[in-house]
């Protein structure tokens, strides 16, 4: 499954950390601060951290407000 990039619409894993591609991550933040930005990501969803606001199930959660 995929999902869209937020700044391109261009399909990105489901399961990715991060709700842009990498083109458009290292076009906005350049390729350190995007590779520092996936990193953290990542570490925050092995500990439970990371809430995800892409995904279909969230966005109607959100509808019900």
């Amino acid at each position: 499954m995929y999902k869209k990039c937020i700044y391109c619409g261009a399909e990105i894993p489901e399961e990715s950390v991060i709700d842009f591609c990498s083109r458009c991550g290292k076009g906005v933040w350049g390729e350190k601060m995007f590779n520092a930005i996936v990193q953290n990501m990542e570490e925050a969803r092995s500990k439970g951290d990371l809430v995800s606001t892409n995904l279909p199930e969230t966005q109607k959660e959100f509808k019900n407000f």
